[in-house]
């Protein structure tokens, strides 16, 4: 699937680094991103005065993204199917809960440990992408370094590791 063609599930942690690196503008014009409406939520919440906090707008979350409702069947059809799904945050679970419902074609970039393991016992590792990778496959330029949990090498170690561990 070449550039913009390709769908992207992205989970609130993409979100955020994709604002405070300045690259979340790109990716949504490059790529049909998707979310849930539990990640836009969770994007948007916290404090403001809080050293680091990233002010996610609704302009960042208006146009060129997808905001996906999920359903409670969709969400206990996830967790029937990965027992361990209750202990992902909730924005994960959902963005989770959807992916397992699509029966199209996508990728999802996601930056949370316990997300990868979740996504690597659904044979899902293969379909994950990182942040700098999208950034890449894009063109984009950041306008500040992504942190280390957003990179290729983080998310390779982590595959890596869920996959000798199988768990």
């Amino acid at each position: 699937m070449p550039g913009s063609n390709r769908l992207i599930l992205v989970d609130t942690n993409i979100i955020i680094e994709s604002v405070r690196t300045e690259c979340w503008n790109g990716i949504r014009g490059h790529y049909q991103v998707v979310t849930v409406e539990k990640c836009r939520e969770e994007a948007q919440s916290g404090i403001g005065r809080t050293r680091g906090y990233v002010e996610v707008s609704d302009n960042h979350l208006s146009s060129r993204i997808q905001i996906a409702a999920v359903s409670d069947i969709e969400r206990a059809h996830f967790v029937t199917e990965c027992a361990e799904a209750m202990g992902l945050d909730y924005g994960e679970r959902d963005l989770w809960a959807h992916a397992l419902s699509r029966t199209d074609e996508w990728e999802a970039a996601c930056a949370d440990r316990a997300a990868v393991r979740i996504a690597m016992q659904l044979g899902w590792g293969d379909r994950l992408i990182s942040l700098e990778e999208l950034v890449e496959r894009a063109g984009i330029q950041t306008k500040k370094p992504l942190k280390n949990h957003y990179t290729k090498r983080e998310l390779g170690i982590w595959r890596t590791l869920f996959r000798l561990d199988g768990t």
